[in-house]
């Protein structure tokens, strides 16, 4: 089988690495792809959202299966463009409709998915332009800090958490009034604040039966001990220790049976990944968010945890064939922690050469944000690599990734040195 994915981060090194060691693979092709992708396929110069090209390019290579990493070709209905176009009818793709994306490409469709289905989530309104001036009564029925979440994707910078209640206001009104996240905060989702502890639930589903994947946390904060600015993310640990059976039973039959069931009835044609956030309250599980594919820097610690053929999983789930599938999860801890560039995740130079990559031993390194140029590789995005690693327990699978950060070098590099302190 001839394989195309779209993106170009550690998500999709992550899933061309786990897809090459498929029997069932004949070629693969990244687009647009990274250094690392690179050397497992054929990197492929078109824009995720460029359908027409993705299609052509498709009947060119024959391509027989899609799989989307990112959100952005999700919301704008490349599933519905590929199922709706007699020319590509036959090619399988792996992502939900647009109206599934929504989940994603709505805070405010998600909050009324959840409130209609009974999945227990925070306390919310949602506000625009018609009834802001209602916004400063329910933010003054909260107790702080304040949640604010743009209601459609701002590149994971829509939702601000802020302890002062005039602050709210007024990064509300710079939401609606002055466009603070442009279009996606035109309406916006003000939300009671959950204290816990966050992880997230990947699930992957065929619109009717489901697998669950591995769970994993991941730390979003640019500084040491969860401080300062939001990040893509600076590093993950899968499995969670307090995701114990009985936390995951809860997790399972209050969250993930009644969105699939939820899914269903909604007649949403839904064949992909399902990524809960969710938090622990008090040992009760709260979904914060969903997401429609896979997090990054989560799968690079969910894949490899997956034993079993992947791409055998994911072809099954394209053809709505899941109910025969089983996954096999590896006993073994896995973690990672991201190398940024310096200034990330504000402004940072591109274009640094990456040194020491051939000394890295016993962990993998998944490229972000990396490009090749004169068989040099260079920086090419605020995270640049992931270094996963795996052991028996936390410590040691983080004591690899760190050891071998030291043998890789770029000018301006940071990490966080404290990925699991938490737990």
């Amino acid at each position: 089988m001839n394989v195309l994915i779209l993106g170009s981060g550690g998500r999709e090194h992550a899933f061309a690495w786990k897809i090459k060691q498929s029997s069932l693979l004949d070629q693969l092709y990244i687009a647009p792809g990274n250094a690392g992708t690179h050397e497992l396929g054929e990197n492929v110069d078109l824009n995720p959202l460029d359908f027409e090209a993705i299609g052509s390019f498709c009947l060119d290579k024959n391509i027989e299966l899609i799989v989307v990493g990112p959100e952005a070709p999700l919301v704008e209905g490349i599933t519905d463009f590929f199922s709706n176009h007699e020319k590509y009818g036959n090619i399988l793709i792996v992502g939900p409709s647009a109206q599934g994306a929504k989940l994603e490409g709505s805070k405010a469709f998600a909050k009324e998915f959840m409130i209609q289905n009974k999945i227990p989530t925070a306390r919310y309104q949602r506000f625009d332009k018609k009834n802001i001036g209602e916004a400063a009564v329910f933010l003054e029925s909260l107790s702080a800090p304040y949640v604010l979440k743009a209601d459609g994707l701002a590149a994971g910078k829509g939702v601000l958490i802020l302890d002062d209640l005039n602050e709210a206001k007024e990064q509300l009104s710079a939401m609606i009034l002055n466009n603070k996240f442009g279009e996606a905060s035109a309406q916006v989702v003000i939300e009671e604040f959950l204290s816990g502890i966050e992880l997230s639930v990947f699930v992957l589903t065929d619109g009717k039966d489901y697998l669950v994947l591995p769970e994993a946390k991941d730390y979003k904060r640019i500084g040491e001990g969860d401080t300062g600015l939001n990040t893509g993310g600076m590093g993950a640990i899968s499995p969670v220790p307090f995701a114990d059976k009985a936390f995951m039973d809860k997790v399972e039959d209050r969250i993930v049976i009644p969105t699939i069931r939820g899914l269903q009835e909604a007649r949403i044609d839904y064949k992909g990944f399902v990524f809960i956030g969710l938090m622990n309250v008090n040992g009760d599980p709260y979904v914060i968010e969903y997401n429609v594919r896979m997090g990054d820097p989560e799968t690079e610690v969910v894949l490899p945890r997956i034993a079993s053929d992947l791409l055998q999983t994911l072809i099954a789930t394209a053809e709505g064939n899941l109910a025969n599938e089983d996954i096999k999860i590896k006993d073994e801890v896995a973690t990672t922690v991201i190398m940024v560039s310096g200034g990330y995740p504000e402004a940072y130079e591109k274009g640094k050469i990456i040194e020491g990559l051939e000394k890295v031993n016993d962990s993998v390194v998944f490229h972000a944000g990396t490009k090749k140029s004169d068989n040099q590789i260079l920086t090419n995005g605020g995270r640049v690599l992931a270094v996963t690693s795996y052991g028996t327990e936390m410590k040691e699978a983080l004591q690899k990734s760190y050891t071998n950060i030291q043998n890789i070098s770029f000018e301006k590099q940071y990490f966080r040195s404290d990925i699991g302190f938490d737990l």
